[in-house]
């Protein structure tokens, strides 16, 4: 394994972590507190997706790419909607798909990415209600991609970009009233890009358990694990 995968499969672990502590608030538990570190798992996902475009090149690694995320926006949707009984969106992967066509776009501009980025932004646009994180999180991935050999100092523009993504204005509302939560949120969302570049860049000496095909399933499962949890903690 070579030092940038390593590193790349410890974001992406990470990612993961941060996105289970966030829904955990969801589990009966009383923690509002745990949405600062899931402010992480978004931002985290999307740089993990620029190091895999930049890693592939213009190989046919990321249609495949696109092809799971595809079979895997449809399967997460029921556990997703049996553990959010009401959700004002669908789930992540949607978001995170048409993403990957835009940043795609950037790295080989086609006339065919291009066509398709520009579908996905139309996409998002028309229904950004519905999408998680909304039309600026289909932007993060190339945010992401635009800064990933550039110096951190960049890093502030996909901090600005993940900011608006979550709801930066209940947000910011939040935090000038002096919540907590919402202060820390906000850092939390503008310092993430940064501190996924400082992790890509120097935790090469870190070889954790590659992430392969199957641990897309850890999306859609991690719901119904939390899914018993909260029914065994009511």
């Amino acid at each position: 394994m070579s030092r940038r995968e390593g590193a790349l499969d410890l974001l992406k672990w990470l990612a993961l972590l941060s996105m289970v502590i966030d829904h955990l608030r969801y589990v009966g538990f009383s923690a509002d507190w745990l949405y600062v570190p899931g402010r992480l798992a978004f931002a985290w996902f999307c740089l993990a997706m620029a190091a895999n475009l930049v890693r592939g090149g213009t190989d046919a690694g990321p249609w495949r790419y696109l092809g799971w995320l595809l079979l895997f926006s449809a399967v997460s949707e029921i556990p997703y909607r049996l553990f959010f009984p009401d959700p004002a969106t669908l789930n992540v992967m949607p978001t995170l798909f048409l993403g990957l066509l835009v940043a795609r776009a950037w790295q080989v501009p086609t006339l065919e990415a291009r066509c398709l980025a520009a579908t996905a932004l139309l996409l998002a646009a028309l229904f950004s209600s519905r999408l998680m994180f909304g039309f600026y999180g289909v932007l993060l991935p190339l945010a992401m991609l635009l800064v990933f050999k550039r110096s951190l100092l960049l890093a502030l523009l996909p901090g600005l970009v993940c900011v608006a993504a979550n709801q930066w204005r209940l947000l910011y509302g939040a935090a000038w009233l002096g919540d907590t939560v919402a202060l820390w949120g906000l850092v939390a969302c503008l310092i993430a890009p940064g501190l996924g570049l400082v992790l890509l860049r120097h935790a090469g000496r870190f070889h954790p358990m590659p992430m392969r095909r199957w641990a897309y399933a850890l999306y859609p499962m991690h719901f119904l694990v939390l899914l018993v949890v909260r029914q065994i903690a009511a």
